[in-house]
């Protein structure tokens, strides 16, 4: 029953920044690994970014140098900021909360990012 909810994504141009964001319910586990992905049309969802329990951060090779993931916990708040965006980073981006002890993952509905050439 963790309720995920991503907001910020829109169309921006290549080179352009967007700074996508994951509100959860006060349920969320902040201890949990949190994680972003995204899926472009006709592709599977890959995974983008992620935050561990820890605040360790790991990037999809893609991505690196230019996005940055965190999270606040206090809030339970999940942020990506995109910079230098480029046209293959479209796509609906998703935010994961994991599950634990039997729990399951909980997904968010997802934020459309479009970056036009």
């Amino acid at each position: 029953q963790v309720q995920l909810v991503e907001s910020g994504g829109g169309l921006v141009q290549a080179g352009g920044s967007l700074r996508l964001s994951c509100a959860a319910s006060a349920n969320a586990f902040v201890s949990n690994t949190w994680g972003w992905y995204r899926q472009a049309p006709g592709k599977q969802r890959e995974l983008v970014a992620s935050i561990t329990g820890g605040g360790n951060t790991d990037y999809a090779d893609s991505v690196k140098g230019r996005f940055t993931g965190s999270r606040d916990n206090a809030r339970k708040t999940m942020y990506l900021q995109m910079n230098s965006l480029k046209p293959e980073d479209t796509g609906v981006y998703y935010c994961k909360h994991e599950g634990l002890w039997g729990r399951p993952d909980y997904w968010g509905q997802g934020t459309q990012v479009t970056v036009s050439s």
